[in-house]
């Protein structure tokens, strides 16, 4: 299978498919790659060439215990990004992963990237704090951090169902994508995992969505029920110096999976405008 080593030693897993205008994708907490099979399937037949990659500590990437950080997973990104040459990128990046893609652009610039797109993603900062009420108190992630320890295998099987909506009235909910969720989740480390969590809740990624100076689409469902709204994309619109905000009525965290035909039809209206 195809990977890189980082400076530190680390394997990092991608998949590197097509030969065409390339579009990278930053998959979420505590995911793979894998999460983006529905966009990765989609573009590549559109002549696209899609690249995904595990995050350290993730699916099938080393386990390292140093380096889960944003820091480190935007280096590990540019790595990627020097080893397979990519230019003139679309970045994609859905929930931790649209921060990924923020840091990344806020720590390396754009010289290798055309435009960014941020699914249901955390930046700004998802925590709250006297100058971010609409934040989530640090008591939840805690709290979240407590679950993890304890019984993880149980919390990835819980997790899904608002993460896809499911626990709506009304939803038609697929235990194959909730198994899907589980067995990505269980591949990654638990170390990784529950040190992510305070990369996707207490990072401030104000100063690196100020730097985006490409094109950025931002995407959020107004029933997210993982990353709200009020404290992310209605925050981070006003921040980015190129940026569309386009909210999605009723659309869960996990839309780019259950509404999959209306976000890849959004997405390459944006990438090819």
């Amino acid at each position: 299978m195809p990977y890189i080593t980082t400076s530190d030693g680390t394997e990092i897993f991608y998949k590197d498919w097509g030969t065409g205008p390339v579009i990278t994708f930053s998959h979420g907490w505590p995911l793979t790659a894998d999460d983006w099979d529905t966009q990765m399937l989609f573009f590549y037949r559109k002549g696209y060439r899609v690249i995904a990659h595990d995050r350290r500590g993730h699916g099938r990437s080393s386990q390292p215990a140093q380096g889960n950080d944003m820091d480190t997973y935007a280096d590990d990104l540019a790595a990627l990004f020097d080893k397979l040459d990519v230019r003139d990128a679309v970045m994609v990046g859905h929930s931790t992963g649209g921060g990924e893609v923020a840091h990344y652009i806020g720590r390396h610039g754009t010289s290798r990237v055309k435009k960014a797109v941020l699914i249901g993603a955390v930046p700004p900062l998802m925590l709250k704090t006297p100058s971010n009420p609409e934040g989530t108190p640090l008591e939840v992630f805690d709290g979240f951090r407590a679950q993890l320890a304890a019984n993880r295998a149980q919390q990835y099987k819980d997790i899904p169902y608002p993460f896809y909506g499911y626990n709506r009235d009304g939803a038609e909910v697929s235990q194959g994508v909730m198994d899907h969720w589980w067995r990505q989740g269980m591949q990654g480390s638990i170390l990784a995992h529950y040190e992510c969590i305070k990369q996707f809740s207490e990072v401030d990624y104000t100063e690196d969505l100020k730097k985006i100076d490409v094109p950025c689409l931002i995407m959020h469902g107004d029933d997210d029920q993982i990353v709200p709204i009020a404290a992310a994309a209605e925050k981070a619109i006003k921040l980015v110096p190129n940026g569309t905000l386009k909210v999605y009525p009723g659309f869960p965290h996990g839309m780019a999976t259950t509404h999959a035909d209306v976000i890849n039809a959004d997405l390459l209206a944006f990438i090819e405008s």
